[in-house]
């Protein structure tokens, strides 16, 4: 852990020239006492480091002086690609090797675009989840990660309706909107696992030969669209309004959305269609309807209807 460190920290040195023990000490996640030893451990091993004084003074690398050890190792390099997306990275437990990654890189860098990655990091940000929610780093996520990079059978359980138990390929990690899914083949069936949803990982001690030419990305392409299809299960009709319309896209999944509107009939003289909406649950579809208001009337199924006329109701009393 040490060797790593120290490592760490002359690339650092190298890639960005003077730095204080404080900006070491923040960038290595160790205190400051630790970045004075490890520089006096660099002189006596005969790294040319040393200190400058003054109010702009610090740490630095004797002029010329350039590091070799800048050979990627196979886990840095399978972090550089995750590199982009910090986060993710972070959630699968490659933090370590992303950043030791981009430091080799920066060091191998002429210094004439040693600033590249800061001007983009400037310019260009990926904040992958969507708004109004702070996802959980499901517990089980470095797990997967080490087995779907390793090729690992598993057994995983899995919380549906009831709890059930699959031996999974692990083929890929899939993030959708601040939801990560497992992408695992089971006999001959390649599925689709919600990882939040599984509550149990032991790997079974055996290996996979994954598919020939298994493409993640166009896989998940192909099935995305079905997958959220499976998940709606109810339908309901409704009317809405002109406001109802152009609010229902902030409700209501894409594909659910695509397909009411492209169902909907024709507008009444007030302006209100008529259309069928897929849904989760009637239980889902009972807080879509709440967040539209009075933009909406629930038509079928009858029981929803009741419940949101017992809302109605319950809401006019508040305000009376």
């Amino acid at each position: 852990m040490r060797a790593a460190r120290l490592i760490n920290l002359v690339l650092l040195l190298q890639a960005r020239g003077t730095m204080t023990a404080a900006e070491l000490a923040a960038e290595l996640e160790v205190s400051e006492r630790t970045v004075y030893r490890d520089v006096v451990a660099l002189s006596a091993a005969g790294v040319p480091v040393y200190a400058e004084q003054g109010r702009v003074g610090g740490y630095r690398l004797v002029d010329g002086y350039r590091t070799r050890l800048t050979g990627l190792s196979r886990a840095e390099a399978e972090a550089l690609f995750l590199a982009g997306l910090p986060g993710p990275a972070r959630e699968m437990g490659m933090t370590e090797a992303a950043q030791t990654a981009r430091l080799k890189i920066l060091a191998a860098l002429p210094p004439g675009l040693q600033e590249a990655s800061e001007r983009a990091g400037q310019r260009f940000h990926l904040d992958a989840p969507g708004w109004f929610q702070d996802p959980e780093t499901p517990p089980v996520l470095a797990e997967l990660t080490q087995a779907v990079w390793h090729d690992q059978e598993l057994t995983i359980t899995y919380q549906r309706h009831d709890e059930v138990s699959r031996t999974v390929s692990p083929y890929g990690l899939v993030l959708k909107n601040g939801v990560w899914y497992l992408v695992g083949k089971v006999g001959e069936d390649l599925r689709t696992y919600r990882v939040d949803r599984i509550t149990g990982v032991a790997a079974t001690g055996l290996t996979f030969v994954r598919e020939t030419g298994f493409d993640l990305a166009g896989f998940w392409g192909e099935r995305a669209v079905e997958f959220v299809r499976q998940m709606l299960r109810e339908v309901v009709t409704i009317r809405l309004s002109p406001e109802g319309v152009r609010a229902l896209r902030f409700v209501a999944e894409t594909v659910a959305l695509d397909e009411a509107i492209a169902g909907a009939g024709q507008p009444d003289p007030e302006g209100w269609v008529r259309t069928r909406l897929r849904v989760e649950s009637l239980d889902v579809a009972y807080s879509y309807m709440l967040r539209l208001g009075p933009h909406v009337e629930v038509l079928e199924p009858a029981a929803l209807r009741r419940r949101m006329r017992e809302a109605v109701a319950q809401t006019a009393d508040l305000y009376r």
